[in-house]
């Protein structure tokens, strides 16, 4: 039988612990009352001690943050871990003595065949305490193979898939649709192939199944009463999006990731005093010098000069000159940033991300459009991680690849201040008291008025504007 290690209450407004140290390993051997692992919350630290002896088996390492309730061990009873299919000999009369010289046509069941390995809610980074059970790759019943996508999961940051970890049959206990918190239990695989039918156990011992109630796992047992008929145990259907009047309106809960952008921008605007200031610019000069070393640029770094790298630059150098934008309020403190991450707003099919440069005042256009390059196909194939959003300083985001001509950007908490791109237009302007058609493009910058005055927003602007219009000096940081 293995009993799980669970995350314990720790008192009210607690909702998550950090596993600090764990003081046995992987597979090590436990008495009863031994202290396994160290957690801590924000109020205090808890050592948690073994309730049975057995074997180790750890399913959180150091570091994560998890929430209360969460399963971070589970304690196999015995020596033999997982082997446990003994001492049970229940009086089983006459399904002893079997014709053992005829049963061997399964040599390739593992050697754990019959045990259950539980499908639990990875943890996926600091601060997300849930996810959502976004697809199920399998059905209830399925046989798998080790290493099969199971089910894709989606936080309020990332997706992640989780893999078949043993080959077996599978029971779904959680459905679709359904949000769950980080150590929650949602399948369970009965190793071995077939398993559900062609288990070697005593006769008509059909495994019973496990109900999603069930709080410490165990091997399946033969069912005490004869209710076959509860063998199939399917999945609980989700509860299917309902349509109403006819047809004309569908009704599907929000992904979490839709969720989170919602309550986040909420948020901002509640908590942060936002003001907007726009100038535009000139984008002959930045299209001229793309368009001259746009071949060389290529051959030599194998992508192309974009937009946005010169941008990320023309906002690093607009931050060292306006120092105020790059800090952000903490309670009644100010938090002055002396490192330049800037977040870039990416649109994917299932949200918006915004994924952050790293230390882009150390690096050249090239690694910058690379970076760039790099998170976009992240984004497409949906393997974003948390450490690729967190830590940013300031935002860039580019309505103008959606063709918008002019926006109000909300920021980005607790940043304070976003840069918001437009479509390049060709419009008339005045230039040395001619009229001169040039292509233009809107700039917006959203800030926190709580820290940002008027005049520093509008000097920032002003800053970004001269570096794009005079790419040169902006090269030399001038």
């Amino acid at each position: 039988m293995a009993f799980e290690v669970i995350i314990p209450n720790a008192g009210e407004s607690v909702t998550s612990a950090n596993v600090a140290q764990w003081h046995k390993a992987d597979g090590d051997t436990i008495a009863k009352g031994d202290v396994l692992l160290t957690i801590e919350t924000d109020k205090v630290s808890q050592e948690l001690e073994a309730e049975v002896a057995g074997t180790l088996q750890i399913l959180t390492p150091e570091g994560e943050e998890v929430a209360i309730g969460a399963v971070v061990a589970k304690i196999t009873e015995g020596a033999a871990a997982a082997s446990t299919p003994v001492s049970t000999p229940e009086p089983t009369p006459a399904a002893e003595p079997t014709p053992a010289p005829v049963s061997t046509p399964a040599p390739a069941a593992p050697s754990n065949s019959g045990a259950v390995i539980d499908v639990i809610v990875p943890a996926a980074g600091e601060s997300v305490t849930s996810a959502n059970v976004a697809a199920w790759n399998v059905a209830t019943g399925d046989t798998v193979n080790k290493g099969d996508i199971l089910v894709t999961l989606e936080t309020d940051k990332v997706s992640t898939e989780l893999e078949a970890e043993e080959s077996g049959t599978i029971e779904i206990i959680t459905p679709e649709g359904e949000e769950v918190s980080i150590g929650s239990l949602i399948a369970k695989i009965t190793v071995g192939a077939g398993n559900a039918k062609a288990t070697p156990a005593p006769p008509e011992a059909t495994p019973a199944p496990a109900t999603p109630a069930v709080a410490k796992v165990e091997t399946p047992k033969p069912a005490p009463s004869p209710t076959p008929k509860a063998a199939p145990a399917p999945v609980k259907s989700a509860p299917a999006a309902p349509a109403n009047d006819d047809g004309r309106t569908t009704r599907k809960k929000m992904s979490m990731l839709r969720r989170k952008i919602a309550s986040h921008l909420v948020n901002a605007q509640q908590t942060a005093a936002i003001l907007t200031t726009f100038n535009e610019v000139d984008m002959s000069a930045i299209m001229k010098l793309r368009k001259e070393v746009q071949e060389d640029f290529v051959k030599k770094h194998g992508c192309k000069l974009g937009f946005m790298s010169l941008f990320v630059k023309a906002v690093t150098q607009a931050l060292k000159d306006v120092p105020s934008i790059n800090g952000r309020i903490d309670g009644t403190d100010v938090i002055q940033n002396h490192y330049y991450d800037i977040g870039v707003a990416v649109g994917t099919e299932k949200g918006l991300v915004v994924p952050v440069l790293r230390d882009t005042d150390k690096k050249g256009f090239a690694q910058i459009e690379q970076d760039i390059l790099g998170y976009a196909e992240k984004a497409r194939e949906g393997k974003i991680e948390m450490s690729d959003l967190q830590g940013g300083v300031f935002t860039i985001s580019n309505g103008g690849v959606y063709g918008s001509l002019l926006s109000t950007p909300i920021i980005n908490p607790p940043q304070s201040g976003i840069l918001g791109m437009h479509t390049i237009q060709q419009r008339p302007v005045a230039v040395d008291g001619k009229v001169e058609i040039r292509p233009m493009m809107y700039l917006a910058l959203s800030y926190d008025h709580r820290l940002v005055d008027g005049k520093e927003a509008v000097t920032f602007l002003i800053k970004i504007k001269d570096c794009l219009e005079n790419p040169t000096r902006m090269m030399l940081e001038m």
